[in-house]
Order: structure tokens, then sequence, then C-alpha cells
């Protein structure tokens, strides 16, 4: 005997649609495609025009104005949209229905697609054009342009959204009350570790390492902590153990 049954069965329980969720998702898509495109013209527009030297006042105008109010930024989105989504959490999150919990998880999913082709959009811009600067222009200072974007927005954006992810998950899926899901914690340590390997690596650059070689010992860091999203695999299945309970059919007999 399945020891949960999908209560849609039951016809006094409201139907309820299981379909994409795109007015949720479009919307995220877009407004990210918007972001992740008027970084990349901004950097295509003045990264080489007033982005070659830390030291000059115009640097410091385009570029270091830019670092500040990013950071400034996306601490304020962070320390704001983890009190919201605590706030807002399911005061008795184990009795939703499964139709809803069911429903909360394609939009897991759905959430998942999204975020697979904004970081490829960052991949694309960003890191590439990280490494072709390094190529082109002599190393001078932790800040360039491209670092700017990619380490001190792509990255801590990336973290943020984990956040979310996690106080999100835990507090609206009743499979993850009052449990850890260790693969999400392995997400979300990944990007975080990232940020104190970006110290290391531009110390070693600038003391002893000047070589912008990408396999490089001192890039070591950068795959092995990449690693850790790997583990969405795990929190995949995790989701997918669910579901089959969700969707398996009560046998009365």
């Amino acid at each position: 005997m399945a020891t949960v049954a999908l209560k849609s069965l039951d016809k006094t329980e409201p139907q309820m649609n299981f379909g994409i969720p795109w007015a949720k998702l479009l919307p995220a898509f877009f407004i990210l495609l918007g972001i992740f495109g008027a970084y990349r013209w901004y950097l295509h527009a003045y990264a080489f025009k007033v982005g070659t030297d830390y030291f000059e006042p115009v640097f410091q105008t385009y570029w270091m104005s830019l670092f500040w109010t990013q950071i400034l930024v996306l601490g304020a989105v962070f320390v704001f949209g983890c009190y919201y989504l605590w706030k807002t959490r399911e005061k008795d999150v184990l009795s939703i229905s499964p139709q809803l919990e069911l429903q909360r998880y394609i939009l897991i999913f759905g959430f998942l697609s999204v975020v697979a082709m904004v970081i490829i959009m960052a991949i694309s811009s960003f890191a590439e054009s990280d490494a072709a600067w390094h190529q082109v222009t002599i190393r001078d200072t932790d800040f360039t342009p491209t670092h700017i974007i990619l380490f001190y927005f792509c990255v801590p954006t990336m973290i943020v959204a984990l956040a979310f992810a996690l106080i999100w998950v835990h507090t609206r899926m009743p499979d993850f009350h009052n449990r850890l899901s260790i693969p999400m914690l392995i997400m979300f340590i990944a990007p975080v570790m990232i940020m104190p390997n970006v110290g290391f690596n531009e110390w070693g650059h600038t003391f002893f390492y000047a070589e912008e070689l990408f396999a490089a010992p001192i890039h070591y860091g950068f795959v092995i902590l990449l690693w850790g999203f790997f583990a969405l695999g795990g929190f995949i299945l995790q989701c997918l153990a669910r579901i089959k309970i969700l969707t398996t059919v009560e046998n009365s007999l």
C-alpha cells in the first residue's frame, strides 16, 4: 500500500494547474536578461575607453562607483530578501496539500531552467571577457572592469540567489522541514568560497605568479569550487524522490 496519495483524485479537492508557470518564469528570465545585457553593453562601451588604469580619476567615476553601488544594492537585497522570506514562511508547512507541494516542485524545476540559461549568459559574456582581458592588458590591480562585473556582481548575485533558495525550500517544502539539504548547502558554499579564492588568486598574481595560464595551479581553486555545483544532481534526486511519492495513487486494497 502506498503511504501517500495524490489528493487530486478526491473530487472535493479544487483542481490545480500543473502546467509550466510561464507567468513567473518569463518575467524573471527577461529581467535577468536585461540586467546582464546592460552590463555587457557597459563593459563593451567603457572597458577599454576608461577602464585600463585603476589610478586614473575616470576609472573611479565609471568603474569603482559601479562597484560600490552594486555591493550596496546586493547587500540590501540580501538582508531584506532573507527577512521577507523568513517572515512570510509557512506557519505549518506540513499541512499544505500534495497538489500545492507538487506545483511548487514544478516551479523549482522551472527556475532551475532559468538559472541555467543565466549562468550560460554570465560565463559566455563575462568569464570569457575576463580571460581575454588578461591576455591583452597589463594586470595593474585587483579591480578591473571584468573583475568588477564577474567577481563582484555575478558571483555575489549567485550567493544571494542561493541564500534565497535555501530559505524558500526549507520553509515552503514539507520534505525539507526540520532537515538540511546537503546538496543545496554544497551549492551555496561553492560561490561563497570563490570570493576568498579570488583574493588568494589576486595576491598570487601580484607577488609571485604573473602569468595568466588558465591551467596554472593558482587557478585550481576556481575549478574545485565550481565542482560544488555538481551537487545540483543530488538536489534534483531529492526532489524526484518526493515527487514519486506525491504522484503515487493510494491502493485501498
